[in-house]
């Protein structure tokens, strides 16, 4: 069980010939493991993380979690899928401006239907205390700095109990200071909340809070110490 990659492929058609982004990438990973995967600007690791996350599709090969192919799902079971197993963290917070921290948190429950308000919003005020933001629940996201409103991120990322958390550059847009407790948090969070955590970053603090790293270059995944 778990996630599984084997063989994933991404190919983009160019006016000169087709252009290979991702090149027979395979990777392995159970509930509760941590991967990071660093590299240039180019060399797939953003591409990988959105087919994994099912936001693109791939060109062969296939993508499993915990069993289910979701790219054989129809469109509607594929986005009921994402919603309920994977959760994500971008380098921008994609917090709703006009939303407080707790609405921000709950929108993944909006289409929910597998729990009741009650429980969502306890669980969302039990994760924005564990990121540190209980005093916050009432601001909107311009009322709150850089690193809370990542941590709002992540504590909305993992309001549905996702499988999968996959983080893309979370801490790009921080200080040093803040992304180290971010990055802190991601580690404590997805290891306490039994999550499977995929990172991709340029940030040698980030990756040094994870033991298991890899490159990524011209589209292949390599060993990294």
């Amino acid at each position: 069980m778990g996630l599984t990659v084997d063989n994933l492929c991404k190919d983009y058609p160019t006016r000169t010939g087709t252009l290979a982004v991702l090149a027979n990438v395979s990777l392995a990973l159970e509930a509760g493991q941590a991967l990071v995967v660093m590299g240039p600007s180019g060399s797939g690791k953003s591409t990988l993380l959105q087919i994994i996350g099912t936001l693109d599709s791939p060109s062969s090969g296939t993508v499993s979690l915990d069993g289910v192919n979701p790219f054989s799902l129809a469109e509607s079971a594929l986005a009921a899928f994402r919603n309920r197993h994977i959760g994500f963290v971008f380098q921008d917070h994609h917090l709703l401006p006009q939303c407080n921290v707790l609405e921000n948190v709950l929108i993944p429950t909006l289409v929910a239907e597998d729990g009741d308000r009650v429980s969502f919003e306890k669980e969302a005020r039990r994760l924005l205390e564990r990121v540190g933001l209980s005093s916050r629940l009432d601001h909107r996201p311009a009322e709150l700095s850089g690193g809370e409103r990542q941590r709002a991120a992540i504590a909305r990322a993992l309001i549905r109990k996702p499988k999968l958390l996959l983080a893309d550059e979370p801490t790009g847009n921080l200080d040093r200071k803040s992304a180290q407790g971010v990055g802190e948090i991601l580690s404590e969070l997805h290891r306490q909340e039994g999550t499977i955590l995929m990172v991709v970053t340029h940030s040698v603090e980030l990756a040094g809070l994870f033991p298991q790293r890899v490159e990524m270059c011209d589209g292949r995944l390599e060993s990294r110490t």
